[in-house]
């Protein structure tokens, strides 16, 4: 749920990178410089196709932990469904890549869109059983963003070239972020006039609706030809190379997930829990997401490889700082004072972070050939550090049902950018004495 919207501005977070050209849609532009920069019609598809898929998911994934907390009434269970949701996304990142790679992308991206149809479906023929099964249908949703993101990397890789890459890029965050601003607001709003589950079951209906129109978008999307074969070794190999930068930034992306992990289902949670209405988290999930557009905005105007390192390194202490502010309690506002925080400096740490990796993969003719290879290497990093980040949090609710142990465990693993900081020194300050390809 929450891994769309965080590979959504990670996008807009990459905006800055540049990569060589892959003989992309974009190609027809090519000596033609009136055209530089401009998005030709399959890039534009391929927003639409991916904000259809965002709106969709924003509208129900904010408020499906929700959903299941109210059916279970167990933290436990949120973590269980959010744990296999990731374990088994990372698995189908790797054997989709194959299919990815030699196959037909265009159907994986497609097989996403109505596998996500049809766990919103599941959650909503379940009901108030759907807290029995939250594992099978945790899997089920792994399985839909596997199948969805895996593709859509590497068609974006491919469909963008140097001269035009900023510009999706920039699209992309503006109409992901202005679909977490509104929808879940807007699906806050319903909930919180219906009774019982009636709102639930309209949103739900909603989005399988908005997923069924971007499943037939996808058809005017040209099929992308098929080049080299998949190596499904190949991450491995790379990070036993003695030199390779992938042994440092592995563990990077590792630190990263294990905040993630637990952060983007329990802050929510947490907000909900401490009104016990639905409408106030989508009243925080507006204003964060206000907030973090703007500054995804600002800061990534001024960001460059030059100054990369000292930005992730402000970025990285001040937001293991602010969960600091847990210790004043759980209360609405001060939820709310950490989740501005967040999304204010969010973008120092996440820009050099995104933008340093996407540069490595893109940097040479061999890394940029196994670019699927590479995404699954980077997806298989950050989904094992929200595995471990879960399976810590499990352990914790499982051992204790004290508020304060949840708190302390929050602030650590909040602590977990500053680790990842150190991990990516070197090749942020490697990529700052070298000029963008």
């Amino acid at each position: 749920m929450e891994q769309g919207k965080h590979t959504v501005r990670s996008r807009l977070a990459a905006a800055a990178y540049r990569l060589p050209r892959t003989g992309g849609g974009a190609g027809s532009q090519e000596g033609n410089p009136e055209a530089a920069g401009r998005l030709d019609k399959q890039a534009v598809l391929l927003l639409i196709v991916q904000s259809l898929h965002g709106i969709a998911t924003a509208l129900s994934g904010t408020f499906v932990p929700v959903y299941l907390w109210k059916a279970s009434q167990s933290f436990s269970a949120i973590g269980w469904f959010t744990l296999s949701q990731h374990l088994i996304s990372g698995l189908t990142f790797w054997l989709v890549g194959k299919w990815v790679k030699e196959y037909n992308k265009m159907n994986s991206l497609r097989a996403g869109v109505v596998l996500s149809g049809l766990f919103y479906s599941s959650v909503l023929l379940l009901g108030k059983q759907a807290a029995q099964y939250v594992v099978l249908l945790g899997m089920l949703n792994g399985v839909a963003l596997g199948f969805f993101w895996m593709a859509y990397n590497v068609v974006y890789f491919e469909i963008t070239e140097p001269d035009n890459r900023d510009r999706f890029n920039g699209w992309a965050g503006l109409l992901g972020s202005g679909a977490g601003i509104v929808a879940p607001w807007l699906s806050g709003l319903v909930i919180g006039l219906m009774s019982g589950d009636r709102g639930y079951r309209i949103i739900f209906t909603v989005s399988l609706v908005i997923f069924g129109i971007a499943t037939l978008l996808s058809f005017f999307l040209a099929r992308r030809e098929s080049v080299g074969k998949y190596e499904w070794l190949y991450g491995f190999r790379e990070l036993g190379r003695e030199r390779s930068l992938w042994r440092s930034v592995t563990p990077a992306l590792f630190m990263q997930g294990m905040r993630e992990g637990v952060f983007m289902f329990l802050l929510g949670l947490l907000v909900f829990l401490s009104t016990g209405r639905e409408q106030s988290l989508g009243n925080f999930t507006f204003w964060t997401s206000l907030v973090g557009l703007m500054s995804f905005l600002l800061i990534g105007r001024r960001l460059n490889p030059r100054n990369r390192s000292k930005a992730m390194f402000v970025g990285t202490a001040i937001l293991a700082a602010s969960t600091t502010l847990l210790l004043a309690g759980t209360e609405f506002y001060t939820l709310l004072t950490l989740g501005v925080a967040i999304a204010v400096f969010m973008p120092l740490y996440v820009i050099p972070m995104t933008s340093a990796v996407f540069d490595m993969i893109g940097s040479t003719k061999e890394s940029a050939v196994h670019r699927e290879e590479l995404i699954v290497l980077r997806e298989a990093a950050l989904i094992t550090g929200r595995s471990v980040g879960l399976i810590i949090f499990l352990a914790v609710v499982a051992a204790t049902d004290s508020k304060t142990a949840l708190t302390w465990l929050l602030i650590a693993i909040g602590a977990a950018p500053l680790p990842a900081w150190l991990f990516m020194r070197k090749l942020l300050t490697r990529s700052a004495g070298r000029r963008p390809v």
